[in-house]
């Protein structure tokens, strides 16, 4: 049996492959202008933008992908079992090759790699691109701005709803929150969340964020049971808009109650390191160098980070990372991918710094910026009272 050989050198085809469902991968998205939920073919040949699809959604593809060819990918293979019976996808992207003459593609990362296997063993000469594969996605236009203003907006309908409800609990004998007559829960928050964002025109796909307590200190914990007063509250409201596949990408901390002295110091050092963070943000300026700011910051004014009884506390997670048609997708701020190149105009990214230490809490402050030649503007806005009688 023959072995792919995949090579992962920056060099790529002229020609790019991709067999995806628009709506699981964002290149697919990006590269066709289309949302449909089924996979498809779409690739480039001399210049040419060529797509397979179904008949189901082939007069809407034409209208909306600007494609120069648009083939019935039910026709094409019925036509090639006319005289190869078994011809599936593999046989059909070979032909496809071989009648548009292209010598070589380059295909994502997540490529399919049955497909890619079989590809090859019909000939087909393929490479695996770089990461991200269409570097062009991380500049973006102004359209594309205003889509992730519209994820944002979705994202403050999911704060407004949550601020409401703590307005509107009372604190029980027990210490616990009551809302309506029950016990206020992270499922409930997160409800409610859910329709906000549904009305404003977003979709939590990727999940989201209502935890309180030490729960918040697990800074990826979703949130789960009561809620009691004077916790901190982490509430990060990541919805994807449906029309358009672009996302927001926000996080404020709340507490219903009296905060202690230890948790409006922390509050408060994660606000000015947000504040720091945004105002170092400009063309020209390495995004690990803003990364490494934050770090320092927190270090000098005494919060450390670490690893405690097994539980990681302090600031222990990346400043920021990108947001298009990937809630996370370059570039990254630090944390686990090193963005040594400077930051270019028009990338968006998130600022999100944060503090994590068990019988304090966790707290973090996110928002989504647009970088300028003189600085960055604000792609989201919510106001940052926390502290909710």
């Amino acid at each position: 049996m023959a072995t792919a050989k995949i090579s992962s050198k920056s060099k790529k085809s002229k020609d790019v492959l991709l067999y995806a469902s628009p709506n699981n991968s964002a290149d697919m998205r990006w590269f066709t202008k289309f949302s449909c939920g089924d996979a498809f073919i779409a690739f480039t040949a001399k210049g040419k933008k060529i797509a397979a699809i179904t008949l189901l959604e082939i007069v809407r593809f034409r209208k909306e992908s600007g494609f120069d060819v648009v083939l019935d990918l039910g026709a094409e293979l019925a036509k090639l079992r006319e005289t190869n019976p078994s011809a599936n996808m593999p046989e059909l992207i070979a032909y496809f090759a071989k009648k548009y003459k292209v010598s070589s593609w380059s295909v994502p990362a997540d490529f399919p790699a049955g497909l890619f296997v079989k590809l090859h063993q019909l000939g087909v000469k393929l490479s695996v691109g770089a990461t991200p594969f269409f570097p062009q996605r991380v500049i973006k236009t102004e359209e594309e701005l205003e889509m992730i203003r519209a994820g944002n907006r979705a994202s403050c309908a999911g704060f407004k709803a949550v601020e409401k409800i703590l307005k509107e609990s009372k604190i029980d004998k027990k210490g616990f929150l009551n809302y309506q007559g029950k016990t206020l829960t992270s499922e409930i928050l997160r409800a409610a969340i859910e329709h906000a964002c549904l009305d404003a025109g977003g979709i939590n796909v990727e999940g989201l964020i209502a935890a309180a307590g030490d729960q918040g200190v697990d800074c990826h914990c979703s949130g789960f049971g009561p809620i009691r007063a004077n916790e901190l509250i982490v509430c990060d409201i990541f919805p994807r808009i449906a029309a358009t596949g672009y996302f927001g990408d926000m996080t404020r901390t709340y507490l219903k109650g009296k905060a202690s002295p230890e948790q409006r110091a922390l509050v408060a050092a994660v606000k000015k390191a947000h504040d720091k963070a945004i105002a170092a943000v400009r063309a020209g300026v390495p995004g690990y160098d803003i990364y490494k700011g934050t770090v320092e910051f927190f270090a000098e004014s005494g919060y450390k980070t670490g690893v405690v009884d097994g539980v990681p506390t302090g600031f222990f997670h990346g400043l920021g990372h990108g947001v298009g048609l990937d809630v996370h997708e370059a570039p990254n701020l630090g944390g686990r991918s090193v963005m040594t190149e400077p930051l270019r105009e028009n990338m968006v990214v998130t600022i999100e710094p944060g503090l994590y230490y068990p019988g304090i809490g966790g707290c973090r402050i996110e928002d989504v910026v647009v970088v300028r030649k003189d600085g960055c503007e604000l792609l989201s806005k919510h106001p940052y009272k926390w502290e909710i009688a």
